[in-house]
């Protein structure tokens, strides 16, 4: 069985900063890309920002230059610090890890609960 819990969501006013955190444990073989996600009242899921376990990353335009991506590996762990937020940026935030467990072949995806992030004054 696999947990994926995310941290670090909250109330925070325009331009300031938050660092979400996601952990995977459990009966985790291999985790691959992970990512994180976000999705508003009335909006679609969409992706943030994703990591390969190499270290590739790839961002939205809406937050390049602002977030940073980042995973430790031997963690299981990977980080989003978001500067200068914009009220737009208000949603619930998830993670999404691809990982393989031991006993079954198939890379799977798992997610997170999610967590709030609200920007406002």
């Amino acid at each position: 069985q696999v947990q994926v819990v995310e941290s670090g969501g909250g109330l925070v006013q325009p331009g300031g900063s938050l660092r979400l955190s996601c952990a995977a444990s459990g009966s985790i073989r291999s985790i691959y890309t992970m990512g994180w996600y976000r999705q508003a009242p009335g909006k679609k899921r969409e992706l943030v920002a994703d990591i390969t376990y190499g270290g590739t990353t790839n961002y939205a335009d809406s937050v390049k230059g602002r977030f940073t991506i980042s995973r430790d590996n031997a963690k299981n762990t990977m980080y989003l610090q978001m500067n200068t937020l914009k009220p737009e940026d208000t949603a619930v935030y998830y993670c999404k890890t691809q990982l393989t467990t031991w006993g079954v072949s198939s890379t799977l995806d798992y997610w997170g609960q999610g967590t709030q992030v609200t920007v406002s004054s």
